[in-house]
C-alpha cells in the first residue's frame, strides 16, 4: 500500500502578491483592535484553601464544670467549648442561631492544659436568664 502525499498549494503570483500588499499594509499601520482578556491577579505564593466551618461545628459542646455552673449562677453565662478557628462574631451568630437568644458579648481564651482547645463566656441579655437556657440546653 502507498503512502498519500499531500500536494502544497502552489505559491501565489506576483501580480496577486501586489495586491494584496496595500491591504496588508492598512492592517498592519492600523493595528487590530481586538478585547483581551484580563489577566488574574495570583498571588506569588501559595495559599492553600480554608474550609469554612458551619454552625454546628463551631459550637462543641457546652461547659458543665463546677466553675463554669457558677458562671451560670452568678454572672448570667454560659461557658462554651468552640472550635479554635472560631472568632467572636461567629460565636455570636451561632449561639444566636442554635439557641435563640441575645447576647451582652462574648469572652474567648484558649486553653493552655487541654490540647489548646478554645473556651467562649457568652454573657446573655439582661432580659434572658441563664439557669432558664441552661435547662433548655441540657446542661442542668
Amino acid at each position: 500500500m502507498a503512502w498519500k502525499v499531500k500536494k502544497e498549494a502552489p505559491a501565489p503570483p506576483k501580480a496577486e502578491a501586489k495586491a494584496k500588499a496595500p491591504k496588508a499594509k492598512k492592517v498592519v499601520l492600523k493595528g487590530i483592535h481586538s478585547h483581551k482578556k484580563k489577566k488574574i491577579h495570583k498571588s506569588p505564593t501559595l495559599s492553600l484553601r480554608r474550609n469554612k466551618v458551619d454552625h454546628y461545628a463551631i459550637i462543641k459542646f457546652p461547659l458543665t464544670a463546677e466553675s463554669a455552673m457558677k458562671k451560670i449562677e452568678d454572672n448570667n453565662t454560659l461557658v462554651l467549648i468552640v472550635d479554635v478557628k472560631a472568632n467572636k462574631h461567629q460565636i455570636k451568630q451561632d449561639v444566636k442561631k442554635l439557641y435563640d437568644i441575645d447576647m451582652a458579648k462574648v469572652n474567648t481564651l484558649i486553653r493552655p492544659h487541654s490540647e489548646g482547645e478554645k473556651k467562649a463566656y457568652v454573657q446573655l441579655a439582661p432580659n434572658y436568664d441563664a439557669l432558664d437556657v441552661a435547662n433548655k440546653i441540657g446542661i442542668i
